[in-house]
């Protein structure tokens, strides 16, 4: 009955967002879909993905019928004293949980930017199994390869939401290799192992310049109550964390708009 109850409550914090999203075989499938999938599909093949420091897998997945790929990670680190390239960091953690984290929480904020991430067993150890976005690009190659949007609107309309939500999670590790580019030019966020930090403060207040409406409006809203999808993945002080910089963030807007007026501030991302 607990189970029952969780899975319930679980679907009402979650906001139901008609999205489809194209499996290998051209099947269209929803949030639901894909979750079920990467949680039961059998895994056919795994093999290191080399970039990046987590050591994570590319794996292919079958359930009979759907055939896709997943981008599996298994770091789960905790340090009080972590020295890295960008400097001494305290209470540090790398962890798969914060995958998991992220993609719920763009469900609640309805962002429809960041892959379907679940929880899962692989070869015996938890893992964040995340949904393979095909035929995309990081934004190092795009860089490299000096390629453009050829909707530069667009374009930004999805990097301010990018640096709105990396400053919301406390991301220390949004890097090149970790915002994908697919065919149609749609930005995707992966790799959150290394966000959630306890601060209350902004990490780079400098990166706020404009805020879609709908997301300033979530934002709005966020409470406790609805990040308890998020609870087995982050802890009460990850989850105070996120709440007291949503605070800043929407005090940041609020003051631009007062400031330079709303249609210098905000706008309106047209759906996906």
């Amino acid at each position: 009955m607990n189970f029952t109850f969780r899975k319930c409550h679980l679907a009402a914090l979650l906001v139901a967002v008609p999205v489809l999203f194209a499996a290998e075989n051209g099947q269209k499938l929803s949030y639901e879909q894909m979750e079920h999938f990467l949680q039961t599909a059998k895994i056919v093949s795994m093999k290191d993905v080399n970039i990046g420091v987590t050591n994570s897998q590319h794996a292919k997945l079958t359930d009979g019928t759907i055939n896709h790929d997943a981008h599996v990670q298994y770091i789960d680190e905790a340090k009080t004293v972590f020295q890295g390239d960008r400097g001494t960091e305290m209470n540090f953690k790398d962890t798969w949980k914060f995958n998991v984290a992220g993609y719920r929480l763009g469900r609640i904020l309805e962002l429809d930017m960041i892959p379907v991430s679940v929880e899962r067993k692989v070869n015996g150890k938890s893992a964040a199994v995340t949904w393979w976005i095909d035929n995309s690009m990081m934004e190092v190659d795009r860089v490299k390869k000096k390629l453009e949007s050829p909707d530069k609107d667009a374009w930004n309309r999805e990097m301010y939401i990018v640096r709105v939500f990396d400053q919301l999670i406390y991301n220390t590790d949004r890097t090149l290799q970790n915002l994908l580019i697919d065919p149609d030019w749609r930005i995707w966020m992966i790799d959150h192992t290394r966000a959630f930090r306890l601060y209350l403060t902004l990490k780079e207040k400098k990166d706020l310049v404009k805020c879609d409406r709908a997301l300033l409006a979530k934002l709005r809203t966020l409470d406790a109550e609805m990040m308890k999808p998020l609870k087995p993945y982050l802890n009460d002080g990850e989850i105070k964390g996120v709440l007291g910089r949503r605070d800043k963030i929407v005090k940041f807007f609020d003051d631009e708009v007062k400031a330079k007026g709303e249609g210098a501030v905000l706008y309106d991302r047209p759906p996906r």
